[in-house]
């Protein structure tokens, strides 16, 4: 008889498969990203704003913040082993980051079902202050991570 996976397995397995990608994520290694925390449809990554990050306005490129975002989408919508890709995503900025903020991702899964999941993502700063709202749906292909 089959043996029904209990949530320390499951936590297990999502840490596991977050680790591999993360191994393989060279994007996010090159940005600084550092995980933090993951979990079965959860996942918490941070960076530190950098100089080399800042746009024309002396804020954070609103492009680092979705790609901060969009990898804390990445590990949590993978978190069960199961390849999900970006169907759609949103961003809303809601204040400025500048240069020596660390910033801090959170993703929680918000539905799944059939092929898709929605998540909703929060990036902060390090006193919780909210700069800015992502939304991502994931599309699961025939694939795993590990």
């Amino acid at each position: 008889m089959a043996k029904t996976p209990t949530m320390s397995d499951e936590q297990a397995l999502a840490a596991r498969v977050v680790a591999a990608m993360y191994a393989r994520d060279r994007a996010a290694q090159s940005f600084g990203i550092e995980v933090l925390e993951t979990g079965v449809g959860f996942s918490r990554v941070a960076f530190t704003v950098r100089d080399e990050m800042m746009n024309a306005h002396e804020t954070a490129h609103g492009g680092y913040i979705f790609a901060l975002a969009d990898t804390a989408f990445a590990y949590a919508c993978n978190s069960r082993n199961q390849s999900c890709v970006a169907l759609q995503c949103t961003i809303s900025f809601a204040a400025p980051a500048r240069t020596g903020m660390r910033l801090v991702a959170t993703a929680n899964e918000r539905a799944l079902g059939g092929r898709t999941g929605t998540y909703d993502i929060e990036v902060t700063d390090e006193d919780g202050a909210v700069l800015a709202f992502f939304r991502g749906t994931s599309y699961r292909v025939s694939a795993t991570i590990i």
